[in-house]
């Protein structure tokens, strides 16, 4: 139990570290006493083991989240010239993947309650050029599937779920990352599955698609030293392969502590002025990768600083659209709700194991702050 001189940090994974823990040493000393390294028995039956998890044909373990991206973008045939149409409400890196294959990232406004894509304005945007759409599922709760994939049929476009924050998140009961063409993953260690170093994976159920997301992760070969085309070094580690084996049979229990946490928040800030909670929509299943409010009135930054202050950890996710941002400046034009939200989201402490506790302490500070 936390005391009120102690720090609260935005996510803390030492209680899932001391409940694994004797498994986790088991998993890492196997390896080690393995000497398989690179691409060994781990990396092969985890992606078995996602697979049969997702519901997906291929699961194809790559080096990171970003790479997963970039891969899957290159397997898809996107390229120089191509454009993809994007939410700008995200990491950098979904926009950076769709630059570094040579296509233009477009960007589409969000839906102002899921911070997710919103279908409504993807259609103006498509052009002869685009050649796919690249949902993000922000925060963990689903974008709206059944939209994108109904404009991607009618228009002969790819699609490819950025699923970074999302794992084990459910659309109208099916696994997001497995609706598109292509899903991308990460396993950033923040992650609601994240490994203890760098990981991602490519799923899909295109047969084609993965023999060249499989090619394209080694070099562009299927036979060592028989390379086809150019690709990159981007191995799943057979150490944080094992370590997501560890974990994966008890993600639908982590999320659910998720959720549990992000109900509670809900009740807590129900009466709360100038906050606004998170919205689930009732056709999703939300797994809580950020519990994301947003604070009114311009208080956002003020809040951020006082509840720092006080020694809990809360971060801005995301402080700056990707539009806006050096690199793509002036390549759209406005996108209010997107630049509101940059504005007013604030993330608060979540994880699993998160006791009540902790979380009184969190909102009361929150309370105080706000007012």
């Amino acid at each position: 139990m936390p005391t009120l001189t102690q720090n609260i940090p935005i996510l803390d994974l030492s209680p899932e570290i001391d409940e694994l823990w004797q498994d986790l040493n088991d998993a890492m000393q196997g390896v080690l006493r393995s000497g398989h390294f690179i691409m060994g028995p781990n990396v092969k039956a985890l992606e078995q083991e996602l697979a049969e998890y997702l519901g997906t044909r291929h699961a194809i373990g790559v080096n990171s989240g970003t790479d997963a991206l970039v891969i899957g973008l290159r397997a898809m045939g996107i390229g120089a010239g191509d454009e993809v149409i994007t939410t700008p409400f995200t990491f950098f890196a979904t926009a950076e993947s769709i630059s570094m294959v040579g296509a233009e990232p477009v960007f589409v406004d969000i839906d102002p309650e899921t911070y997710n894509l919103d279908p409504a304005l993807i259609e103006a945007r498509i052009t002869p050029r685009t050649k796919a759409i690249m949902p993000v599922h922000l925060y963990g709760h689903p974008a709206e599937m059944d939209a994108i994939m109904a404009l991607a049929e009618r228009h002969n476009l790819k699609v490819l779920e950025d699923v970074a924050q999302a794992f084990g998140a459910e659309y109208r009961g099916k696994k997001v990352g497995t609706i598109g063409d292509l899903g991308a993953w990460s396993f950033f260690p923040s992650k609601n599955l994240g490994a203890y170093g760098d990981g991602g994976l490519i799923t899909t159920d295109d047969d084609k698609l993965a023999e060249l997301a499989r090619m394209l992760r080694v070099h562009g070969s299927k036979r060592k030293y028989y390379n086809e085309v150019i690709g990159y070094n981007s191995r799943l580690d057979e150490m944080q392969a094992a370590i997501l084996r560890v974990k994966l049979p008890r993600i639908d229990a982590s999320n659910d502590g998720r959720r549990r946490v992000a109900h509670r928040y809900n009740e807590l800030l129900a009466d709360m002025p100038g906050v606004v909670a998170p919205v689930s929509r009732a056709d999703v299943n939300h797994v809580f990768h950020q519990y994301t409010i947003r604070v009114l009135d311009g208080k956002r930054d003020a809040v951020h600083k006082q509840l720092g202050d006080a020694g809990i950890g809360t971060m801005i996710y995301y402080p700056v659209p990707v539009d806006k941002l050096p690199v793509y400046s002036g390549s759209s034009a406005s996108l209010p709700v997107s630049d509101q939200a940059t504005e007013e989201v604030l993330s608060l402490p979540i994880w699993p194991q998160m006791d009540d506790e902790t979380q009184d302490r969190i909102v009361d500070q929150l309370r105080r702050s706000v007012a």
